[in-house]
């Protein structure tokens, strides 16, 4: 039986793609097939005629299960802004069957998937319609990135209190230190530790070449998968 979490972000730039990589590598050290999937990315590059995105180049050379780019990300915009202005601006339609086709698919492939969102909670894909409510759609469990920093208290409260009325499960949340660690650090640990209705599941430290190591070794996956 598939194993499928949703990370999602107090904002952008949290740290989403560290903490989806680092959930890969402990499941693969587990020996878990595993697969990464980014349904909607912006902010890529040209790489011959194909749209590139790094997250989810990382995302897929961190999954165990051999996998090709589309496979994924199979929505990918260049301009490094709301998925829903990108589309406007390109006039690519962002597809919701599309989206979920993906993740079907790799359900045949690995038994544990880590889907990578894209900002926060309720970016908007197109009209009304949010990352959020695609995730209801397929009643995913979420894990919680928060990078921390000033103002992360009330982020990843409000983005708790979001998912909760959602109806959705919070399986727990892994704090990312993006800056340097200050002298209020443990704090803000403290405080999102009596907060947060949920298992923290590993602290990662601040890494700036953290796509050349191993990051595994961060993450207690066995407070949600073993």
């Amino acid at each position: 039986m598939n194993k499928c979490f949703f990370i999602t972000g107090t904002d952008t730039n949290v740290g989403k793609t560290i903490v989806s990589c680092a959930i890969l590598q402990a499941a693969n050290a587990y020996g878990y097939k595993t697969a990464g999937y980014k349904p909607v990315a912006s902010g890529s590059e040209q790489l011959n005629i194909e749209l590139r995105n790094l997250d989810a180049q990382l995302l897929k050379k961190n999954s165990s299960v051999k996998l090709n780019y589309n496979d994924v990300n199979p929505i990918v915009f260049t301009q490094a802004t709301s998925p829903h202005i990108a589309s406007e601006l390109t006039g690519k339609i962002i597809n919701w069957s599309l989206m979920c086709d993906g993740l079907h698919k790799l359900k045949k492939l690995a038994d544990l998937i880590i889907i990578e969102g894209i900002g926060g909670w309720y970016t908007i894909l197109y009209s009304s319609y949010t990352m959020a409510d695609w995730v209801i759609k397929h009643q995913l469990p979420i894990i919680l990135t928060i990078g921390i920093k000033l103002g992360c208290i009330n982020h990843a409260i409000l983005t708790t209190k979001a998912i909760i009325r959602s109806g959705l499960t919070l399986a727990g949340w892994i704090a990312n230190e993006v800056i340097l660690p200050n002298q209020y650090q443990q704090n803000y640990l403290k405080t999102l530790y009596q907060q947060i209705p949920a298992p923290c599941l590993g602290i990662i430290p601040h890494l700036p070449h953290w796509k050349t190591n191993f990051i595994g070794n961060f993450i207690k996956l066995d407070k949600i998968i073993i």
